[in-house]
């Protein structure tokens, strides 16, 4: 199938086809499960910031219903790629984990081997840390890296962390219900029973048609990327998924997505209008390894400065990423303040609107709506 033919396909348009594709145009999904369930895996590093972007993609959501689903064991927060905290649906995490662990942890032995971390040090921290939360336990990490220390583990310079990162990549482990701002540590097998199996070639097929269909427009490097797959292995499940995808052909370059989204071409790409405030680490922005399609280069500098990582929120007009937010203040006194790129100009009149219904939507789903 060939897609284009009517609706002449620029960066803006395949902005938009990635917002409709993630459930962003209107919020898509009646509960934070199926949001997650549907993205597969969501950028989670930032809880304040994951708990936004599920709610953006949940109708009638507010914070309470999304601290819910993780309070519940609906959703679930580990490390299973890039060495980033991601939210998943819990029957996805070890099969994901299967595929990804390995290889992410290999990639790590160098700053393990700084931290004087080998195989014995993991097993003893695994026997201490299910010593402490076995039979339906939990603790927080402070509790977690106590029981580490007790067990002779050293916790300091960010050895603890990278302890704790490991027993939940080898699936001993899971963050669990929310204790205030912070995630109480589970047993993986407690705390998520039931788990699917997939063997590795079938886990990449379907984790490759999962992430075409709900990031796409998206290229198979994106994917790899993404998912930290070796991208002979993708091309390898991308064969077998293609007969369920589209492939687009944007400035030479092959995009993934599905035909309900690539339909939109033909019946006209919504939100050419649309404003969205989306948290910093949004997939819509970090789920692609070229954001250059959705955040123009002179701009990327203003949304992480410095290159150090750490990404602001955004705000997405017409598919385009076209500035930053902040949030100032707090209960009745609180604001959702633009701060557009064009410093001169601000946002266009319309989009000034948009932006205020956007911000009320946001306050209203922290619980702090005048």
């Amino acid at each position: 199938m060939r897609t284009g033919a009517r609706t002449r396909v620029t960066r803006h348009v395949i902005g938009r086809l990635r917002l409709a594709a993630q459930g962003l145009l209107a919020p898509a999904f009646d509960s934070a499960p199926d949001a997650v369930r549907w993205m597969t895996a969501m950028q989670a590093q930032d809880m304040q910031a994951a708990l936004w972007a599920v709610g953006l993609r949940v109708r009638n959501a507010g914070i309470d219903t999304v601290r819910s689903a993780l309070d519940k064991g609906l959703v679930v927060r580990s490390w299973p790629m890039r060495g980033t905290l991601h939210l998943l649906a819990p029957e996805d995490l070890r099969w994901i984990l299967d595929i990804t662990a390995d290889r992410l942890i290999q990639g790590m032995s160098g700053r393990h081997r700084e931290l004087e971390i080998d195989a014995r040090d993991v097993d003893a921290a695994r026997d201490a840390a299910l010593e402490l939360v076995s039979g339906g336990g939990s603790a927080t990490r402070q509790q977690l890296f106590q029981a580490f220390e007790a067990a002779g583990q050293s916790t300091a310079g960010q050895r603890g962390i990278h302890l704790l990162g490991v027993l939940c990549q080898r699936a001993w482990l899971v963050q669990g219900p929310l204790a205030g701002n912070q995630q109480l540590v589970k047993a993986f097998d407690e705390w998520i029973p039931k788990s699917r199996e997939l063997d590795r070639a079938e886990g990449i097929a379907e984790l490759v048609l999962r992430y075409m269909i709900s990031h796409g427009p998206a290229t198979e490097r994106d994917f790899a990327w993404w998912s930290g797959t070796r991208v002979t292995e993708v091309r390898s499940a991308l064969a077998q998924a293609k007969d369920q995808l589209v492939e687009l052909e944007f400035e030479g370059t092959s995009y993934w997505m599905s035909p309900a989204t690539a339909a939109l071409l033909d019946d006209g790409v919504p939100g050419q209008r649309s404003v969205v405030v989306l948290p910093g680490f949004d997939e819509f922005v970090l789920g692609y390894t070229d954001r250059s399609l959705v955040l123009p280069p002179e701009h990327a500098q203003k949304v992480v400065p410095g290159g150090n990582g750490m990404f602001k929120k955004t705000i997405v007009a017409g598919g385009e990423v076209v500035g930053t937010w902040a949030l100032k203040g707090t209960g009745r006194t609180a604001a959702v303040v633009p701060e557009p790129f064009d410093s001169v100009n601000g946002l266009r009149p319309a989009a000034q609107k948009s932006f205020k219904l956007q911000a009320a939507r946001y306050l209203k789903f922290l619980g702090q709506a005048p």
